[in-house]
């Protein structure tokens, strides 16, 4: 019973590591994401102006969402 336990507990711990590794490596995705969002933003703002900013924003808004859609489909079929 008891090497069973131990067992059940050394799978618990490297079931942890493991998300707390998935965790922090999307908190530092996320980062950089919000920060290329505020660059790409400041740009289209600086070449358009900001009255005529926003269908840009949303055309850019479009095309990261498909890219990261894309990526989260390649990794899920690459990790399986």
């Amino acid at each position: 019973m008891v090497p069973a336990v131990k067992q059940s507990a050394s799978e618990l711990k490297g079931e942890v590591k493991k998300q707390i590794t998935n965790l922090v490596t999307a908190a530092f995705g996320f980062v950089a994401a919000l920060s290329w969002n505020d660059a790409i933003k400041a740009m289209i703002t600086a070449f358009i102006g900001t009255a005529q900013a926003w269908p840009y924003m949303v055309l850019n808004a479009v095309v990261v969402t498909v890219i990261a859609v894309i990526a989260i489909v390649l990794i899920s079929k690459y990790m399986k």
